[in-house]
């Protein structure tokens, strides 16, 4: 079946044998889990919803690939690969149901992750995992219209595991 083999072709079992050692920062992101969200709108009001989150170690272990869906409001996919050259991670979002992309740069700060970037209409984004523990985390989103002076809240997520290496339905239903 073509969809089996482009999931083996895609999927890895670990982090690949020569960067082990430097794949672990997101290594915790692994596996699936439900949030709660609060996303905050330019004009003052908020949604509320339930979500999911299901992330993968993929391309011969180089990368780690999650998808993150909230019915309704997104539905998108990051890529993660770690850059020796810069001991950082670069991160590639794109949601292709609001058609929005960002590129950003991670790393490990403050015992959680910042991942910094820019929109394509030049704001700066902040986009960071914090209170992180083996079973949950909280991700916030920020935007800067000011080049990083001051900070908007765009997105709060209170992420819980649900499984550290359960399949996600879409890939147990095309395996």
């Amino acid at each position: 079946m073509i969809a089996s083999s482009f999931l083996d072709a895609l999927l890895a079992d670990g982090p690949a044998s020569d960067r082990t050692e430097r794949m672990g920062l997101y290594a915790f992101l692994v596996g699936s889990w439900t949030m709660d969200a609060t996303v905050h709108f330019d004009d003052g009001t908020a949604h509320h919803g339930t979500g999911e989150v299901h992330a993968f170690w993929v391309l011969a272990g180089r990368a780690i690939q999650d998808v993150w869906i909230l019915p309704g409001l997104f539905h998108g996919t990051t890529l993660r690969i770690y850059d020796a050259a810069l001991d950082a991670w670069h991160i590639l979002w794109h949601d292709p149901l609001k058609q929005y992309y960002t590129r950003q740069t991670g790393r490990a700060r403050d015992g959680g992750i910042v991942q910094t970037g820019w929109t394509d209409a030049g704001e700066a984004v902040r986009w960071s995992f914090t209170e992180m523990t083996p079973d949950s985390f909280r991700w916030l989103g920020e935007r800067s219209r000011d080049s990083g002076r001051t900070w908007t809240l765009q997105a709060d997520f209170r992420v819980r595991r649900v499984s550290a290496h359960a399949a996600s339905p879409v890939a147990e239903e095309l395996a």
